[in-house]
């Protein structure tokens, strides 16, 4: 027998290739996310065209609240709200009572005003019953959307979630989101596209954490110490305006003579 029959032969093995198990797993990520746009678009289409959304940021415009299955929040003339009657032919979407303006009402924080169409803000009492007879923000017409899980529950100001009793009254009373609590807001604005965030995240952060990530992905250091130069950052504030941050790290790391990359 030769030495060569003992020797394990197989696919040529490149540096730098990527291994078909990679390929693989990129190719089933990717089938999910398509799988889950199409659930999406089916369920906007089963609804008039009426999407869930999933973020705070897609709050806005007419939006409609989901309280069950086919069933929306429903404006009475009295500024009571009830739990609408359950839409037989779901693909025609929320009726005009069912509709509501959201409207931001902070960028730093996650809350919206709710008005409806009669012209009035979604607030509560002090019942816990959820009325619509206010003509101005004021901090018990705002509301935090807490997404957690692929689930939603709108919270008001005295901490309580948006649900529905047996009677079919809307309130706000319980500080737990449950099964009764969960429900869905959903939208008629076109979809905005996430745009892709092109910064790579070694350029994010404090002009610190990005100097020090810097010198993380290139400095060759054997004592196992990073070295990053003392000098005051003020260059790179300036760097970073200009659009020339990478060149004057460069530089300082030149300076410090501290890895074989720099001249």
């Amino acid at each position: 027998m030769s030495a060569y029959s003992l020797v394990k032969t197989g696919k040529l093995k490149l540096k730098g290739s990527k291994s078909v198990s990679s390929k693989k797993h990129k190719k089933k990520k990717r089938k999910r996310d398509d799988d889950a746009n199409d659930e999406k678009e089916e369920d906007a289409a089963a609804h008039g065209g009426w999407w869930t959304v999933s973020s705070i940021d897609e709050v806005h415009g007419t939006v409609a609240i989901e309280m069950n299955i086919n069933s929306y929040l429903f404006a009475l003339d009295t500024g009571i709200f009830s739990v609408g009657d359950m839409h037989m032919d779901a693909t025609e979407g929320p009726h005009p009572p069912e509709q509501l303006i959201a409207v931001r009402t902070s960028e730093l924080q996650p809350e919206v005003a709710l008005k409806s169409g009669y012209g009035k803000y979604l607030s509560v009492d002090n019942n816990g019953t959820v009325i619509g007879r206010s003509d101005a923000i004021g901090p018990r017409e705002k509301w935090e959307p807490v997404f957690q899980e692929g689930k939603m529950a709108l919270c008001c100001y005295n901490g309580c979630f948006l649900s529905s009793n047996d009677e079919g009254e809307v309130i706000a009373k319980s500080r737990t989101a449950g099964e009764n609590e969960f429900l869905k807001i959903r939208s008629s604005a076109p979809r905005v596209k996430k745009k892709k965030d092109d910064v790579p995240e070694v350029d994010k952060g404090n002009l610190k954490s990005c100097e020090l990530s810097y010198v993380k992905k290139f400095q060759s250091f054997q004592d196992r110490r990073l070295k990053v130069n003392p000098e005051d950052r003020a260059d790179l504030k300036k760097a970073r305006k200009e659009g020339s941050l990478h060149e004057t790290l460069l530089d300082r790391r030149e300076k410090m003579k501290a890895d074989r990359y720099c001249k």
